[in-house]
């Protein structure tokens, strides 16, 4: 089966945003793969093209800088591409307190998970609009639904992401275009190498694999679905936290998050 369709994914070299970058690529979909890790982008790329025969092509690129999304866009207008299909999957927190973490990688948190995904949604959407067809899916996070102590500024941008996919999908309704946010909760990926090296909250139990995860959104999204969760403890969860006071609330994520150190 060949989807006659491009689909972009970012932070397609490890993780949930490899699993997408598989479904997609089983479903015949031709794949633009963006990510920092060129190595790993070149063996998933041959990976795809050996077993499904689907053209794969790689931009290694780097979101924490805020003129990728323009370059990334640029390069693929030059080449006359045109995506059907947008991923916004690249993304990454630190675990530690607001106030002893440098402001730069705060605001590099921002710049990766919010505002190039913005970017890139602003730049590649109108195209799609213009087809009357295509979709957007975005990869947030249960944390989406929660403030995060600990972890303020991750949680913050996956709030972002929530809102902002659930207010574009109602404006897009009827346009041919799609949007579908994917929530997860604790996965199994390299979050820690993301963050490059940076403190992580280690998670031991409960933890989806980073397949399971993708193959519920890609469902989802295939199903035109506003709003994926997968896994039945995540979605508990997020009913769970709109009957439970919010002081209440922050507390259980404190204690959550707790960072070691912290008495």
């Amino acid at each position: 089966m060949s989807r006659n369709e491009t689909a972009l994914i970012t932070g397609a070299s490890s993780g949930i945003g490899l699993e997408l970058a598989k479904c997609f690529a089983a479903d015949g979909s031709r794949l633009v793969l963006v990510a920092r890790n060129q190595p790993a982008l070149e063996k998933l790329a041959e990976e795809l093209r050996h077993k499904h025969g689907i053209e794969t092509i790689i931009l290694p690129a780097d979101l924490s800088l805020p003129e990728t999304p323009r370059q990334i866009f640029d390069k693929l207008a030059d080449q006359k591409i045109s995506i059907d299909v947008l991923v916004n999957n690249a993304g990454f927190g630190l675990h530690d307190r607001f106030t002893t973490t440098p402001l730069p990688r705060q605001l590099e948190i921002i710049q990766v998970n919010v505002n190039a995904l913005t970017e890139l949604t602003g730049l590649f959407l109108p195209g799609m609009l213009q087809r009357r067809a295509g979709g957007i899916l975005n990869v947030s996070s249960v944390a989406g639904f929660v403030p995060g102590p600990n972890m303020a500024i991750y949680y913050a941008t996956k709030a972002f992401v929530q809102s902002l996919s659930e207010a574009l999908a109602a404006e897009l309704d009827g346009s041919g275009v799609s949007v579908t946010v994917l929530c997860p909760g604790p996965t199994e990926t390299n979050f820690s190498a993301v963050a490059r090296g940076q403190k992580v909250r280690p998670v031991s139990r409960g933890k989806m694999s980073a397949k399971d995860v993708a193959c519920a959104g890609y469902s989802a999204f295939r199903a035109k679905k506003v709003i994926s969760v997968p896994g039945l403890p995540n979605k508990a969860l997020v009913q769970l936290v709109r009957f439970i006071p919010r002081s209440a609330v922050r507390r259980i994520i404190n204690r959550y998050n707790k960072i070691k150190d912290q008495s």
